[in-house]
């Protein structure tokens, strides 16, 4: 081996070995990027859990301050309660931030939805022990049936987040997202404008599952405890 061929060695990597080393470096950065990004969603997850917890704990006290549960809001960009009078604009909307005085967006940055029963956001006449209730939330088993999360007809009102994909909720840019894929079943029936059938159920990317991919959170009052608190602070009955 003579001098120069020595020094070449010595003078740097060949193209070989930059090849080699890139392809480590490669495979190291996307064996972070996806523990990271799942890191992220979960993040995203907790913190629409407690957004949307804090709401209903606003609901509540909403409750018992009035003696009736709150309209879904205005609009996206307006969020006091759309009432006209004693009787609600609507049944099913954005939940009424402002009104409540609780975050309007999700950890995607989306506004939330909300349904409430009728008699139960009437101001005019408070809701007793016997008002009829009109939402019913339902899962799916392990078969993919769906079966009853609650009783039927038994939720005064409820919450929704849209969740990672964001199928059919408004951006914090007042923006609709478009729909996600024609297989989103169940997402479909938590957009339907009744908002008197809600599915909650564990989220799934499989397009071929029962119900579609879904990714949505629903969270709902439950009567007993809203009764419970409404009896204690002695607002009923």
């Amino acid at each position: 081996m003579n001098s120069k061929t020595l020094h070449r060695r010595e003078a740097g990597f060949t193209l070989v070995e930059i090849a080699i080393v890139l392809l480590i470096v490669g495979l190291m950065i996307g064996g972070l990027i996806a523990p990271l990004s799942s890191q992220m969603e979960q993040r995203r997850v907790s913190d629409t859990q407690r957004v949307m917890n804090e709401a209903r704990e606003a609901l509540f006290g909403f409750a018992l301050r009035n003696g009736y549960l709150p309209c879904p809001a205005i609009s996206a960009t307006n969020g006091l309660e759309d009432r006209t009078s004693n009787v609600c604009n609507k049944r099913y909307g954005f939940l009424p931030w402002a009104t409540l005085g609780v975050n309007r967006l999700d950890g995607w940055n989306r506004l939330m939805g909300y349904t409430v029963t009728p008699e139960f956001a009437d101001s005019g006449a408070p809701f007793t022990l016997k008002t009829a209730r009109d939402i019913t939330i339902a899962t799916r088993n392990r078969n993919g049936q769906l079966v009853a999360a609650t009783a039927v007809n038994d939720i005064p009102a409820a919450l929704i987040s849209f969740g990672r994909n964001g199928y059919g909720a408004t951006s914090d840019q007042n923006t609709i997202v478009a729909d996600a894929g024609s297989g989103n079943l169940d997402e479909k029936t938590n957009l339907q404008s009744s908002g008197t059938a809600l599915i909650a159920r564990d989220p799934s990317d499989d397009a071929r599952a029962s119900g579609g991919a879904f990714d949505d959170l629903v969270l709902w009052i439950s009567p007993n405890i809203l009764y419970n608190r409404m009896v204690a602070a002695q607002r009923l009955p």
